[in-house]
C-alpha cells in the first residue's frame, strides 16, 4: 500500500500546493484558467504530437483499447442517461450532463501523470487515444445531446452533430492528434531542434496541469448539494472503469485480440480519473454549473481513495 501511495500521494500534493497557493493568495484564480490555457492550448497538444508522430501507426491505433474504452464509455452514458429519465425523472440536459460526468474522464490533466507514474511506456499513446474517443465521439455526441434537450429543440441531430464537429476541429488537441498521425504516417523524421523544443512544452504538461486543477478547485463548496452527486461520483470513479472492464473481458469472444497488461491498466486507470476539469464551464451554458462543480470537487476528494484502490488491485 505503500507503493501506491508513492505513487498518488505526488499527484495530490501537486493540485494540494495549486489549493493552497490560490486559497492564501500567492495566485488568482484567474491566474489559474491562465495556467489551463497555457497546459490545453500548448503543452498537451506537444506531448500528444511527441508521442504519436514517434511512433509506428501500428504502436499507436489499437483496435483492443479504442473499443474497450470507447465500448465502456457509451454504455455508461447509455445507462446514466436512462437513470436519469426514467428513474430520476430529470429532463434531457440535465440528465445528458449527469451521463457526462460519469462518462468523461479527466484524461489529460490527472490520467496522464498518472499513468507515466504507473505505466510510462503506453501513457502517451494510450492519452492520444483518448483524446481521439473524447474529443471526436463522446463531447460531440454528448453536446448534440444537451442543444437537443434545450427548450425550442435546438435543432435537428445532424445539424448538431456537424456544428459540434467544426467546433472541435479548431481543438488544439484534435489537431495534435492528427499532426501526430500524419508525421507517423507520413515516417518523416523531424529536425532534432524542432523535436527538442517540442519536448520542452510538453515536459510542462504534467505538473503544471495538476497545479492549475488545484487552484481551480478554490471557492467550490462540498456543503452544497453533495448528497445529490454521491451516485454520479460513484458511476464515475467506480462504474465507469468496470464497464470498461466487461467490454475489454468480452471482446476476445468476437475475435477482438486482447490488450497487453500495460495498456489494459491504462484503459482501466484512464476510466477511474474523476470526470474532465471542464465540466463545471461546460455546464454552465445549460443552467448546470452549480451542480457539475460539486460533482467535479467531491470527485476529485473520493478519487484519491478510489484510484488508491485500482492501483492496488493492479499490482
Amino acid at each position: 500500500m505503500l507503493e501506491i501511495l508513492a505513487i498518488t500521494g505526488p499527484i495530490y500534493l501537486v493540485v494540494l500546493a495549486g489549493y493552497a497557493a490560490t486559497r492564501f493568495g500567492l495566485f488568482a484564480r484567474t491566474d489559474m484558467q491562465v495556467f489551463g490555457k497555457f497546459v490545453f492550448n500548448l503543452a498537451l497538444p506537444a506531448l500528444i504530437f511527441n508521442a504519436l508522430s514517434q511512433r509506428h501507426i501500428s504502436d499507436i491505433l489499437h483496435p483492443a483499447y479504442l473499443l474497450s474504452y470507447l465500448g465502456g464509455s457509451l454504455l455508461v452514458l447509455a445507462l446514466a442517461f436512462q437513470a436519469g429519465r426514467r428513474a430520476l425523472g430529470l429532463g434531457v440536459t440535465r440528465s445528458t450532463f449527469l451521463a457526462m460526468g460519469m462518462c468523461c474522464s479527466n484524461s489529460s490533466f490527472i490520467g496522464f501523470p498518472i499513468l507515466m507514474l504507473m505505466v510510462a511506456p503506453v501513457a502517451g499513446v494510450a492519452l492520444g487515444m483518448n483524446v481521439l474517443i473524447e474529443n471526436l465521439i463522446m463531447l460531440p455526441l454528448l453536446l448534440a445531446m444537451a442543444e437537443h434537450g434545450r427548450d425550442g429543440g435546438g435543432g435537428t441531430w445532424p445539424q448538431l452533430l456537424r456544428q459540434s464537429a467544426q467546433r472541435l476541429m479548431r481543438n488544439p488537441l484534435v489537431l495534435a492528434v492528427v499532426a501526430g498521425m500524419a508525421v507517423s504516417l507520413s515516417e518523416l523524421a523531424l529536425p532534432q531542434p524542432v523535436l527538442r523544443t517540442v519536448d520542452l512544452f510538453a515536459r510542462a504538461s504534467g505538473g503544471l496541469s495538476l497545479f492549475a486543477i488545484g487552484g481551480m478547485l478554490v471557492g467550490l463548496s462540498l456543503s452544497s448539494g453533495w448528497q445529490r452527486v454521491v451516485p454520479q461520483v460513484a458511476g464515475k470513479l467506480i462504474g465507469h472503469p468496470l464497464a470498461v472492464l466487461l467490454i475489454a473481458a468480452l471482446l476476445p469472444l468476437v475475435g477482438v485480440a486482447p490488450m497487453e497488461p500495460q495498456l489494459r491498466a491504462a484503459a482501466l486507470l484512464m476510466a477511474a480519473m474523476p470526470m474532465l476539469s471542464i465540466y463545471p464551464i461546460i455546464g454552465q451554458a445549460y443552467g448546470e454549473a452549480d451542480r457539475a462543480a460539486t460533482a467535479l470537487l467531491i470527485c476529485m476528494v473520493t478519487s484519491f481513495f478510489t484510484l488508491s484502490g485500482w492501483m492496488w488491485l493492479l499490482h
